[in-house]
């Protein structure tokens, strides 16, 4: 009978720990450690960004190997889903990519062509809005705009 007890306590510190573990992990997992480039490819490297207030930043990236550009819009703070958006455009060839829609952690990726082209791109998260337009060129100077909605 004793015995039979001491399994019994044993079974159940067992259980209560493998929740603790799980719990714990679980908390651990809401906010991954996301970065552009485990987002749009770690050939992809970051060459501009611009803050959405205090909510996340929009990064713009390029692949020397394939002329690419790759947009992402990343929160700082993973959670709840919000309304969040990214957009890439690029005047000369009218190529456009975006993704939109309600996200725990970032919206994206968007790609588009744009080796010796000048590109506009942006996003959002909630009512939070940025747009960098004539971006990473040297022909015009960037044209960066945060607005609240």
């Amino acid at each position: 009978m004793r015995s039979m007890r001491k399994v019994g306590i044993i079974g159940a510190l067992g259980v209560l720990v493998a929740g603790a573990t799980v719990a714990s992990g679980t908390a651990a997992s809401a906010a991954p450690n996301v970065t552009p480039q485990k987002v749009c490819g770690s050939a992809y490297k970051t060459v501009n960004s611009a803050p959405i207030g205090s909510l996340g930043t929009v990064y713009l990236t390029y692949n020397s190997s394939n002329g690419k550009n790759c947009v992402v819009t990343i929160r700082t703070n993973p959670g709840t889903a919000k309304e969040m958006s990214t957009y890439i455009y690029v005047p000369d060839t009218d190529e456009y990519a975006d993704d939109h829609g309600n996200y725990t952690s970032y919206a994206g990726p968007a790609y588009v062509y744009g080796k010796a082209h000048c590109v506009s791109w942006g996003g959002n998260i909630a009512n939070v809005y940025v747009s960098v337009d004539n971006s990473n060129c040297a022909a015009r100077i960037e044209h960066r705009v945060t607005e609240i909605r």
